[in-house]
């Protein structure tokens, strides 16, 4: 297949992940979609580590932390995986939970949501779900809470924008969201 570029996969990437696949080109008629699944998380699990941190997260993190704003993780990324990641990127003591599937083929996180709004035992009017795909949205309007996005991840702004929601471009209007300065340092 094609080598394909950061806007097309922002343009074509969605949940559930079998069906970004077919828009690639898969045929599952030739190989099944599981083992392409793990096809992608061998290679995916060989470079997870190599990837760094945007340079704002630790400090708006922070911020936020001592401002008494908790947050969590709620992603589609296997459980295990995302442990390690926390924990490698030394960021996992600042989040309340962190959760993911049990397993590799990101259907949806649609039930963990929930099930975890129904824990915090939160009005989830007090709740902002900050992702990065349509599909963070449907989680958040799922979950009955307020969904921000940003436009630097899995989709493009266009996209985004096409849900309704409020959509962001950057660290620097995050962190202007929530009056936090993040001073010398590069925004993206």
């Amino acid at each position: 297949m094609n080598t394909i570029t950061l806007e097309k996969y922002r343009d074509i990437f969605g949940f559930p992940v079998k069906d970004y696949y077919i828009k690639l080109g898969f045929n599952f008629d030739e190989e099944s979609f599981e083992d392409s699944g793990l096809e992608f998380i061998k290679e995916y699990e060989k470079h997870c580590f190599k990837a760094e941190l945007y340079p704002q997260v630790i400090p708006l993190l922070s911020e936020l932390q001592e401002m008494g704003i908790g947050h969590s993780i709620l992603s589609a990324q296997h459980q295990n995986l995302l442990d390690d990641l926390t924990q490698y990127y030394k960021i996992r003591h600042h989040f309340l939970e962190i959760i993911g599937l049990d397993n590799h083929y990101a259907y949806s996180k649609v039930d963990n949501g929930i099930e975890w709004v129904q824990k915090l035992e939160i009005d989830p009017q007090e709740i902002l779900m900050i992702g990065d795909t349509n599909h963070d949205f449907e989680v958040a309007i799922a979950m009955g809470v307020d969904c921000l996005l940003m436009s630097h991840g899995h989709h493009s702004i266009s996209r985004l924008n096409n849900t309704g929601a409020k959509v962001i471009e950057n660290f620097t209007e995050l962190s202007e969201l929530f009056n936090i300065e993040l001073n010398g340092i590069n925004q993206y």
